[in-house]
């Protein structure tokens, strides 16, 4: 950073130059740069808030996360406090959802709780090039491969909130299964959040970061998770990075359950090699403003991904949705499937794009978003969208949006139930189509019960009943 250049947000200048002098003596080079480079394209775009002829922004407003100095706490990558069931161990769906031989690694603010090295006898980087630990011991058990993975995926050139996440890359999950590793790896990854709240202190900036590699002809099944366990306003800011080897399969869920004066900006980006197989899931409830942006490239022949979403708003929630997939290569399978409830006057977008490139001929492609509205002041946008510039394609896209029909409330109430539990039964059954997707029971179990709890006695808006 040169002298005269313009520093567009002091409070994140200066934690990103404290990171560096506290980090000098153990990042390595290649880090350091990264950082660096990132910092340089953050400063120069600033936060997305021109929303004109911005279409990836033109729906969600972030103002009021740029109008704030968040400040990011440091931790020493590397070490651990505690085990993963502190800080409220009851929120944690390992504790919850009986899955009883995965592994699990909890970070609390920007501390790795427990360890997953030696959960199963063995550290966490092995010379059989297995990988399942935090960046931060990877970093320290000086592993090339994750220099080659890191950052990759991921363009912090692209995205100001990715370049900001990867200028304060210091710590989070990291997960490298070797090529041909004949075992399933089951992994819970929880980020909780618990920011101290005191007069004078600046809200919390937490930059979580996930990466996963599974090798060629691999298995990795991953609950990833994000936690607020505190009503004190503070942004998360996470990117997870993706990649999935030939004939490769990872079913990856995303669950945010925080709370409502919180903002939280998510990305994940995934690239699929020749015969994989991406199977994701995206669950949401709660946060004042949310968005999670899901790219995937299917980059080999034959690649398939499956990606399907929930979320509940209500209040003056914002939930923003944003899912781009790229057929870069011939006959691969895309599906997505979104659903979101509505309930307050709180808004949701969703922005569904599919690309399907010169060469991808025999692509099949199909994205629908459904919308159901439980308050006549709820908003949704809905966008799906297809760019197609192959002639042998199977690709279909749509949209809809409305409440619960009249004439089929009618018929319950007609058979005793009462308007609540017609009403909720509605809104469940509209719902499970998306839990019931989800492959590994404790997590379908898990998320069944939450999103059962969350709509429980909701009402609907008196014109329907």
């Amino acid at each position: 950073m040169t002298a005269s250049a313009t520093i567009r947000h002091p409070q994140y200048y200066a934690d990103f130059e404290e990171l560096g002098e506290l980090t000098a003596a153990s990042a390595p080079g290649w880090l350091a740069g990264l950082r660096a480079a990132a910092w340089e394209r953050f400063n120069e775009t600033g936060f997305p808030t021109a929303r004109r002829g911005n279409e990836r922004w033109k729906y969600t407003n972030v103002s009021p996360i740029a109008r704030r100095e968040f400040k990011y706490y440091y931790s020493p990558a590397g070490e651990t406090g505690g085990s993963s069931g502190e800080g409220g161990g009851m929120l944690l769906p390992t504790r919850q959802a009986g899955m009883s031989g995965w592994r699990e690694q909890t970070f609390i603010d920007n501390r790795a709780m427990g360890s997953l090295w030696g959960q199963d006898g063995r550290t966490g980087v092995t010379g059989d090039g297995l990988a399942v630990c935090t960046i931060g011991q990877a970093l320290l058990a000086g592993d090339d491969a994750l220099g080659e993975h890191l950052g990759r995926y991921a363009a912090y050139a692209e995205d100001a909130f990715v370049a900001l996440n990867t200028a304060f890359l210091n710590d989070g999950v990291y997960v490298r299964l070797p090529d041909d590793y004949g075992a399933e790896v089951q992994l819970c990854i929880t980020y909780l959040n618990m920011p101290v709240s005191s007069p004078g202190r600046p809200p919390a900036a937490l930059h979580p970061r996930t990466l996963l590699v599974a090798g060629r002809n691999t298995r990795l099944t991953v609950f990833e998770t994000y936690i607020g366990a505190a009503r004190e306003n503070y942004l998360t800011n996470a990117v997870t990075e993706v990649a999935v080897g030939e004939g490769a399969s990872v079913e990856h869920y995303r669950l945010l359950r925080q709370r409502s004066p919180t903002f939280h900006i998510g990305a994940t980006r995934v690239r699929q090699a020749a015969g994989s197989r991406y199977r994701s899931g995206a669950f949401a409830v709660g946060s004042r403003l949310a968005r999670h942006d899901l790219a995937v490239t299917l980059a080999g022949p034959g690649a398939r991904c499956e990606l399907s979403g929930l979320y509940y708003t209500r209040g003056g929630h914002h939930m923003d949705n944003l899912v781009s997939i790229d057929h870069a290569a011939p006959g691969c399978v895309s599906r997505l499937n979104y659903k979101g409830i509505l309930d307050g006057k709180s808004r949701a977008v969703f922005g569904g794009e599919v690309l399907v490139r010169e060469n991808a001929q025999k692509s099949d492609a199909q994205q629908t978003d459904k919308n159901l509205l439980l308050s006549a002041d709820a908003e949704v946008y809905s966008k799906p969208s297809l760019l197609i510039y192959a002639d042998d394609v199977q690709c279909s896209h749509g949209a809809t949006a409305g409440q619960i029909d009249a004439d089929t409330l009618f018929y319950l109430r007609s058979r005793g139930l009462d308007l609540d539990q017609a009403s909720g039964m509605l809104i469940n059954a509209f719902a499970r189509e998306i839990i019931d997707a989800v492959q590994p029971e404790p997590v379908q179990t898990y998320l069944g019960d939450l999103f059962e709890q969350t709509i429980r006695n909701k009402r609907l808006p008196l014109g329907i009943v």
